[in-house]
């Protein structure tokens, strides 16, 4: 199986520039030639072609959600592309741009297997809809939107309909949750560890509860997302919302690894660096040893689709 590479330039989803800029930086720092360190045949697909809207238009399609078509377009191509990956017995990894390209990834990816569940690795748990996001911005939404809520637009993006059941969903180091988010995530009862939670009761026994109960589900597919502002405010300057008491640098790697060796997940995001917020370059240089890691840890097996 060999690795192709997905790049997202978006910031539409966030509504603050620099996102747009992170798979420039990581292409760059050389993300290519780390990842065939690993992998042998790696395939760097170029970009997801992102429209030009100006920011007077960002409500021009949804009174509440900020630059929905632009989002709706970007993440319909986006879906293709992932499912393309996977039809050709590929690995996806999308790297943008900001967290609302997981909503193209995952329809991909759900496209192709019938049983996925998600481990979502994020501070936050993007799970607000255009009822309850205080911000309108659709990097806290994605989430929601493949289980099902939201606009129709959205979620039935590429083919209708919900892309994952809630009780496939995990959510992991999330320590800023809006009080909708709560709402919901006790409405679908999902599975979200806080940072609260993994300090109380070890890093190790959540991820080892994870794993198993993926595995006792008989789910074989699972799309990882990982949102960089997982890890301490302190370590990850150039992200757009960063947010204090999070994993270090070291736990970060031990999650990656853990979750990347057992041969389980099938396609991958690394979203949120933003150049332009970042110090001397840490943030990028970071993702770049995290992309070390994650490739030197992915387990890959040839994909069967589900029936």
């Amino acid at each position: 199986m060999d690795t192709r590479l997905i790049g997202v330039p978006i910031m539409y989803g966030c509504d603050r520039q620099g996102a747009q800029y992170g798979p420039k930086k990581l292409r760059e720092k050389g993300i290519i030639d780390i990842i065939k360190k690993h992998h042998q045949s790696v395939y760097d697909f170029g970009d997801i072609y992102i429209p030009d809207v100006s920011e007077e238009d960002k409500y021009a399609y949804h009174k509440k959600i900020k630059y929905l078509k632009p989002i709706v377009d970007i993440n319909t191509n986006l879906a293709h592309s992932v499912y393309n990956t996977l039809v050709s017995d590929d690995f996806p990894f999308i790297f943008g741009g900001d967290h609302s390209l997981a909503l193209g990834s995952i329809a991909g990816t759900s496209k192709f297997y019938n049983d996925l569940a998600v481990i979502w690795i994020d501070a936050h748990g993007d799970i607000n809809t255009d009822e309850t996001s205080p911000s309108g911005n659709f990097h806290g939404m994605p989430l929601s939107t493949v289980l099902g809520k939201g606009d129709p637009s959205l979620v039935n993006i590429y083919f209708d309909g919900q892309k994952v059941n809630p009780e496939n969903v995990y959510i992991i180091g999330a320590r800023d949750l809006d009080e909708g988010e709560i709402q919901i995530a006790k409405n679908l009862d999902l599975t979200l560890y806080t940072i609260d939670d993994i300090r109380k009761f070890c890093l190790d026994t959540i991820i080892d509860e994870v794993i198993n109960s993926i595995k006792s589900s008989g789910i074989d597919n699972v799309h990882l997302s990982f949102d960089i502002d997982v890890l301490d405010k302190s370590i990850v300057p150039g992200t757009g919302t960063p947010v204090g008491n999070g994993f270090s640098l070291k736990e970060g790697k031990k999650i990656l690894k853990a979750f990347l060796s057992t041969g389980m997940i099938k396609s991958m995001d690394f979203v949120e660096l933003n150049p332009q917020l970042d110090e001397d370059d840490v943030t990028a240089n970071l993702c770049i040893d995290l992309i070390d890691c994650i490739f030197e840890n992915l387990k890959l097996s040839t994909p069967i689709k589900g029936v």
